[in-house]
């Protein structure tokens, strides 16, 4: 049985599935985008090795949801010229302020983007099984990517700029599931 309840006024489930995969789309797009930007910065540091393999994660990931989006003829979101150089500025604007910053930028955004999965996993129930195991998958690895920022000492971020991040991530998905 499929968890996705309906309540009157609700899209349909084939819109909400659209919605998931769009606002997916996205904010893989967003990652990769940031990883660009760290690496700009820090392409010749010790934290590149690590930067480079998220980001080939993240690769992997927006290239599940490009053709997702083709097959299912889903309306990727109009902001996407927004997310291309904001995800860039966050990425090189943390990278320059040094390589914990940096990682404290992955660190926030995937437990934004844990929470963000696990909802979708919940929300899809039984339905489109294929989907919710991708979810799954990127899910773990956005966890291996938070806990992998963690070790290169990106735990230790003042609050504020922490926070900050979360709530453009959690801003941005708002957004990129509604335009």
């Amino acid at each position: 049985m499929s968890r996705m309840r309906r309540l009157p006024g609700d899209p349909a489930q084939e819109a909400q599935v659209a919605r998931m995969i769009r606002v997916d789309h996205a904010g893989e797009y967003g990652a990769k985008r940031i990883y660009d930007g760290q690496l700009a910065i820090l392409g010749k540091t010790r934290a590149a090795k690590e930067i480079r393999r998220m980001a080939e994660q993240e690769a992997r990931h927006l290239a599940t949801f490009d053709a997702l989006v083709r097959e299912r003829r889903v309306r990727p979101t109009a902001l996407s010229p927004l997310w291309h150089a904001a995800g860039f500025a966050l990425g090189a604007a943390t990278a320059m302020l040094g390589e914990r910053a940096a990682m404290a930028c992955t660190v926030a955004v995937e437990e934004v983007i844990d929470e963000h999965y696990a909802r979708q996993v919940e929300a899809l129930g039984d339905a489109e099984p294929d989907l919710k195991a991708a979810l799954e998958e990127f899910r773990a690895n956005e966890r291996e990517h938070r806990d992998a920022a963690l070790v290169q000492g990106g735990g230790g971020a003042p609050a504020p700029l922490s926070a900050a991040i979360k709530a453009g991530t959690r801003l941005a998905i708002w957004l990129s599931t509604r335009l």
